[in-house]
């Protein structure tokens, strides 16, 4: 669950602005939201890569200090963490906006084998079953591919994230669930449940659920403009496009993960 990462989803949905809806959504965060992230991130953004208890656990069997612990799960500054932010952000934007309903998340960013690199599979997968264990035709699942630009390049993160959406909806949103059945199989996800998984995997057994592709492209604030100028909404029955718009994103994401780092401090002081 998002719930698990101890995250004021009233409170952060306010950060997010909707400035434009159609074709496509376009969300402004501002420059004072942006400013205390790092504040009210530090501490959610780590649980994103460890738990609570795993981290105690590691801390207790190995003798390290929980900042030498989570510094093993972070990403390195650059593309990667800028990456894993754009996801982390959509995944906390998109449950801050289904609210009061509740948005089951596998964690994907926890599974990681390497952190140097991004997770596996379609980005952001999110479930929302309203009423389990009863199944219902109200079941949604929401997969979000994400795409991140911090500063300037020759990159089209909204054409990219449309194309690569695309992927999602044809074969790789599949293969990522039946991914995330074996993880939940083999180590175990704390916050969605093989039964869960496969309300979705084996559709036929249920009523019919929806689901939503999502193309997603988190942007430094001062580069939105010019990636709106040739940008083209894909069709509202495929997917749906959302821009978000960061002040900073680079410095800022930066300083959410110093924080994260930071957040050891909290840790071994209740260990």
């Amino acid at each position: 669950m998002v719930q698990e990462l101890g995250v004021d989803l009233e409170a952060l949905g306010g950060i997010f602005s909707t400035i434009q809806s159609s074709p496509f959504a376009v969300v402004e965060i501002d420059v004072a939201s942006a400013s205390a992230l790092a504040e009210q991130l530090g501490v959610p953004v780590r649980r994103c890569y460890i738990s609570d208890e795993t981290l105690q656990d590691r801390m207790a069997r190995t003798s390290a200090s929980a900042q030498e612990i989570i510094a093993a799960k972070l990403p390195d500054r650059g593309s990667t963490m800028a990456g894993d932010f754009g996801e982390i952000l959509t995944a906390l934007f998109q449950a801050a906006s289904e609210r009061p309903g509740e948005v089951l998340d596998p964690k994907k960013l926890r599974l990681k084998h390497d952190r140097t690199k991004p997770a596996s599979g379609s980005d952001v997968v999110q479930m929302l079953l309203p009423h389990w264990p009863v199944t219902t035709d109200e079941d949604r699942i929401i997969c979000a591919e994400v795409k991140t630009k911090s500063t300037r390049s020759n990159s089209k993160p909204i054409e990219s994230a449309i194309a690569d959406s695309k992927k999602d909806s044809s074969r790789r949103f599949v293969k990522t669930l039946n991914w995330l059945k074996e993880r939940a199989l083999d180590t175990g996800l704390s916050t969605v449940t093989v039964e869960q998984l496969d309300r979705f995997i084996h559709p036929v057994d249920h009523p019919t659920a929806r689901r939503e592709f999502r193309a997603v492209a988190v942007i430094s604030s001062t580069l939105v403009a010019a990636e709106l100028v040739d940008a083209v909404a894909p069709p509202a029955s495929e997917r749906a496009l959302i821009v978000i718009s960061v002040p900073d994103l680079k410095a800022n994401y930066e300083l959410v993960y110093d924080a994260a780092l930071v957040s050891a401090d909290e840790s071994e002081a209740v260990a």
